[in-house]
């Protein structure tokens, strides 16, 4: 195509995005669709026989403006079905996008070390930290559309995939004949994009509308894809009028996915939503056990404990250390002690160990007790102030390297005698499990700390 036509094509474009609206052009007027003037026609040219009669009902009045408007002369509008080009049969690479889960392909039995591996919901470990979403979970695997849409979000490395695959294999093993379908956000675009191109929207929507279970993992990928967001929209209601089940997960809440838009946001905090935090000490030892367990090497209790309190809540490290422990013994040809664990995972230690300041702390507390910021820096006294900020004292010797006068001095230039007061007091808190004043209620001291912990990562 020449420059100049490749102008041309862009001015009406452009022209046609100000005409209809950037959704609509997106979802219509993708890649696959060239536009152009020759003499005093437009011509829209497509791929497929459906793009251009979808193009033709709903668009041929807003083309035939926008190039009367741009060369000032009526133009007719031509539609014109054209090959796809492909790159020679030599050349041509096979696609590389990876299948989404659904019913088990007919060459499975050909291909058996392609196959992948679900996990399951007993393989699962539960704390504290996701509980919740476990249960969730189990609901609706038991009970598919009783609870739809489902949506669990998280940092990374917390179970919500381990979740969603615990959930599709839990269906097709009670129900075989059910319809599930497991996919990532990047599979459902790329298909989608697939079928706008040529391959057949109709196709596409029979195949994600008409499932029993669909889960969708990683919706944070959807973020400023306008018409994949409005086709996932539709796709989602069209599930719900059926009562079908749906499951989402991402890496924040439905109300902080910036962009999303109002409607799926609704829809998506409509059914269950469910939160997972970064796991606790005990809950990385328990999946540290259950990694063990798989493994060849002989792991000391010892060694999983250091482990467990050294690195942070993401199961990857975890694994990630567990294998780089064996392969280091077995290189060496040395038990596993916590010697080892130290000299082999130090830089790992180091690197993952959270930098925190007297600010994040601050912050913390005053999220979990529903402060404003500058509070627990006030002169006030009121024990629902005066009981965080002790406990915000204590975690800042805990978590930080400042003196007692650096903290006091931060928190309303107090004295480093009243920081070590609240610091025996929150002591004794711990110690006699006195419960402490939160904005809707008491709670137990250990439960305000591990929320805290929670907040600033330290957990």
């Amino acid at each position: 195509m020449a420059k100049d036509d490749r102008d041309i094509e862009s001015t009406l474009r452009n022209a046609m995005v100000s005409e209809v609206g950037r959704e609509r052009f997106d979802l219509w007027f993708g890649d696959g669709v060239q536009l152009r003037v020759n003499h005093q026609s437009m011509i829209v040219s497509a791929s497929d026989q459906f793009t251009l009669d979808r193009i033709r009902s709903q668009f041929r009045d807003a083309l035939a403006a926008v190039g009367e408007r741009l060369t000032g002369q009526p133009l007719s509008v031509q539609f014109q079905r054209v090959a796809r080009t492909e790159p020679p049969a030599a050349t041509r690479k096979p696609p590389k996008r990876p299948e989404p889960a659904d019913e088990p392909n007919r060459n499975s039995k050909a291909r058996p070390s392609m196959a992948r591996r679900f996990s399951k919901l007993d393989e699962f470990v539960i704390g504290q930290s996701n509980r919740v979403a476990f249960t969730a979970s189990q609901m609706v695997a038991e009970r598919p559309g009783s609870v739809s849409p489902m949506f669990v979000f998280g940092p990374t490395g917390t179970g919500k995939t381990h979740l969603l695959e615990g959930i599709w294999s839990a269906v097709r093993k009670r129900a075989g004949s059910c319809r599930a379908l497991f996919l990532s956000a990047e599979q459902f675009t790329s298909m989608f994009l697939e079928a706008l191109q040529g391959s057949g929207l109709p196709n596409f929507r029979h195949k994600y509308r008409h499932v029993d279970l669909l889960l969708i993992d990683d919706v944070h990928f959807f973020l400023g894809k306008r018409a994949t967001l409005v086709e996932l929209q539709h796709t989602i209601d069209a599930l719900l009028r059926q009562r079908r089940q749906v499951v989402l997960a991402a890496d924040r809440a439905p109300g902080e996915l910036k962009g999303i838009g109002p409607e799926l946001t609704a829809r998506f905090s409509g059914g269950l939503v469910c939160g997972i935090e970064p796991p606790d000490v005990e809950t990385r030892r328990a999946i540290l056990e259950q990694l063990a367990r798989r493994g060849t090497g002989r792991y000391p209790a010892t060694v999983l404990d250091l482990i467990a309190s050294e690195l942070g809540g993401d199961a990857r490290q975890l694994a990630g250390a567990l294998n780089r422990l064996e392969a280091t013994s077995r290189a060496f040809q040395r038990p596993i002690t916590t010697d080892l664990a130290r000299e082999t995972l130090m830089d790992v230690f180091r690197a993952t160990r959270p930098v925190v300041r007297l600010s994040d702390i601050d912050r913390a507390v005053c999220n979990v007790f529903g402060l404003e910021q500058s509070t627990l820096q006030s002169a006030r006294k009121a024990r629902t102030i005066s009981q965080p900020r002790a406990l915000a004292m204590w975690l800042a010797r805990k978590y930080t390297r400042s003196a007692y006068s650096e903290i006091g001095t931060y928190f309303g230039r107090r004295s480093h005698s009243t920081v070590i007061s609240a610091a025996k007091q929150v002591n004794r808190w711990v110690q006699q499990g006195v419960p402490i004043q939160m904005a809707y209620g008491q709670c137990g001291i250990d439960e305000a700390i591990r929320r805290v912990e929670s907040h600033i990562r330290v957990g």
